[in-house]
């Protein structure tokens, strides 16, 4: 199963207890069919870069998950459909390898010529 990242942009009218309460029912949510939760964070209350209905901020969850794409279908529609999210996003997460550089061996300099 691939591995997902979402972000989640919430109004900014929500409560902390409202914000925690969405994260416990997304979490179980995506637990409940099947998925794997790898992490979850609340970023907190961002300046937006332009409004979003009538938005200026907006509060951004995270969530990084194992699951079959069904399930993420499923979840993009529930967020597109709640009235507390203003926008989602989802990815696959791919793991980058970072190349470790060799070192450069001396070159050697070109004989020269006499003459």
């Amino acid at each position: 199963m691939p591995i997902y990242e979402t972000i989640v942009i919430l109004k900014p009218t929500l409560s902390d207890q409202e914000v925690a309460a969405f994260m416990d029912k997304t979490r179980q949510g995506i637990s409940a069919d099947g998925g794997d939760i790898l992490g979850h964070e609340v970023w907190g209350r961002r300046k937006l870069t332009h409004m979003m209905g009538r938005a200026r901020e907006g509060i951004y969850t995270f969530f990084k998950f194992r699951a079959a794409p069904a399930l993420l279908r499923k979840l993009s529609h529930g967020l597109s459909i709640m009235d507390s999210v203003l926008r989602s996003f989802s990815v696959v997460a791919v793991e980058r390898r970072v190349r470790e550089k060799k070192p450069r061996a001396a070159a050697a300099a070109p004989a020269g010529r006499i003459g």
